[in-house]
């Protein structure tokens, strides 16, 4: 299955795929859901996109002002932390409640986030140490770690990283 989010598309092939997030559909009030679930035969992987790589819409002076201003704040918020205390690690809460309340949690779960980090100025290091924040977070929000390892890994990728990891499934850039 096609997913698509901003102008990054992911072909799951034919594994039954869904967009938690849906705008749509009814949503649990006061869950962050993440952008898709999909579910392979040994386990379910919940994808989260950030992509400030996005064309700005306009090419005007403003617009791409904007657009440079956003990927700093960005960037920052990585670098604070605030990526994975308030926005990250809350989806994959959330999203584990909403799978489990749904009974749906009989598979191991493996949290994906993707950076669509092109035109960020990130070095690999950067990336390999927002996992290891992402993971420890994941596994500890509060004074005590969590007695259940709702996630058994994450993954921080980015386009050029995605085929290393999932190179049965095509991500493509849709300009």
């Amino acid at each position: 299955m096609v997913m698509r989010e901003n102008e990054l598309e992911f072909d799951f092939l034919d594994l039954p795929s869904e967009r938690l997030d849906n705008k749509d559909k009814a949503q649990p009030q006061g869950l962050q859901l993440v952008d898709f679930l999909v579910e392979e035969p040994d386990r379910l992987i919940m994808v989260e996109i950030k992509d400030p790589s996005c064309k700005p819409k306009g090419n005007d002076e403003k617009a791409l002002a904007d657009i440079k201003t956003q990927r700093q704040k960005f960037v920052a918020k990585i670098n604070n932390g605030d990526l994975i205390n308030h926005e990250l690690a809350p989806k994959a809460r959330d999203s584990y409640t909403y799978i489990h309340l749904m009974a749906r949690d009989v598979k191991p779960i493996l949290y994906v986030f993707v950076l669509g980090a092109d035109k960020l100025s990130l070095e690999d290091s950067s990336l390999i140490q927002l996992r290891a924040d992402l993971l420890t977070r994941l596994r500890q929000e509060a004074d005590k770690p969590w007695a259940r390892k709702y996630v058994v890994d994450c993954l921080v990728l980015t386009e050029k990283t995605w085929p290393l990891a999932f190179p049965q499934y095509a991500l493509t850039r849709i300009s």
